[in-house]
């Protein structure tokens, strides 16, 4: 894991309720939101996102560059990106290294049939391992602009994907993409196992939700004051109980992340331009 300070700072932090909340903001600089500082941010952890476990272990001096092009270029490549989900992913799966300390199991980037196809299933797929136990954490995003449509969307989305058959199709597909080498390979096979119990798997999964949007208080500041993070947390807290209030599944441990941005259009125009450059390196 890397050392340094995280561009995301922590605003709110519940993770003993369900829904469990987190709320992250990028903050500014130079009276300005910190679109590029974020970009650069997600970029970093753009090769552990879209590499397999191999690749990404095999990662040397030599062959970097030709890795992290690679990369890039599975995220997709056309003009036609605004409303694509993959930055969303990889912000999901930023905020579940930098909050949880989770562990990616697969990456659903690097088994798309073309670079240009969607994501299917979960958005994400990760586990906290500790000795004895193996938590399942399956993500869903919205990367959107309007809040409530972003929670209107996740929970239809919840509904269908915890529904018994296609829960289980989907253990199906992760079981098959795991990396044979992957560290906690076996313990997540056994877990998926069709003889395992769907209660006893629920016991032990977590399924993590990350929206972004347009903030009214992150567009209206300049700056991390008091005042800006008092109303921060209120915003926070409005759409969290709207959230909560929404018909969720209920045998299933929920974590919502919020990550309100000044703008998404900002941060996109960023990370596409990065994109760019590292899928020419």
């Amino acid at each position: 894991m890397d050392d340094r300070p995280p561009v995301l700072r922590v605003v709110v932090h519940r993770p003993d309720e369900n829904p469990g909340l987190t709320g992250l903001c990028a903050g500014y600089e130079l009276k300005q939101w910190r679109a590029a500082a974020l970009a650069d941010h997600l970029m970093e952890s753009l090769p552990e996102f879209c590499l397999s476990y191999s690749e990404y272990e095999a990662m040397t001096g030599k062959n970097a560059v030709a890795l992290i092009r690679q990369a890039a270029q599975r995220v997709y490549q056309t003009d036609k990106y605004s409303k694509r989900g993959e930055f969303g992913e990889l912000l999901l799966h930023v905020a579940l290294r930098q909050v949880f300390n989770t562990i990616p199991a697969i990456s659903k980037i690097y088994y798309k049939d073309s670079a240009n196809d969607t994501v299917k299933g979960f958005d994400a797929v990760h586990v906290i391992a500790s000795e004895r136990t193996l938590e399942l954490w399956l993500g869903e995003v919205k990367f959107y602009v309007d809040v409530g449509a972003a929670i209107r969307d996740v929970v239809a989305e919840l509904q269908k994907h915890t529904s018994a058959k296609y829960l289980r199709n989907e253990f199906v597909a992760i079981r098959n993409k795991i990396d044979a080498s992957w560290p906690h390979a076996a313990r997540l096979e056994r877990l998926l196992d069709e003889n395992v119990s769907l209660d006893a798997i629920f016991d032990a999964t977590c399924i993590p939700v990350l929206l972004t949007y347009d903030g009214d208080v992150t567009s209206k500041y300049k700056e991390c004051s008091g005042e800006y993070e008092a109303e921060l947390l209120n915003e926070l807290t409005a759409v969290f109980e709207q959230f909560k209030t929404s018909s969720l599944p209920g045998d299933l441990k929920i974590h919502l992340f919020l990550i309100p941005l000044a703008t998404k259009e900002a941060l996109l125009a960023e990370l596409h331009k990065k994109l760019l450059a590292w899928q020419t390196i």
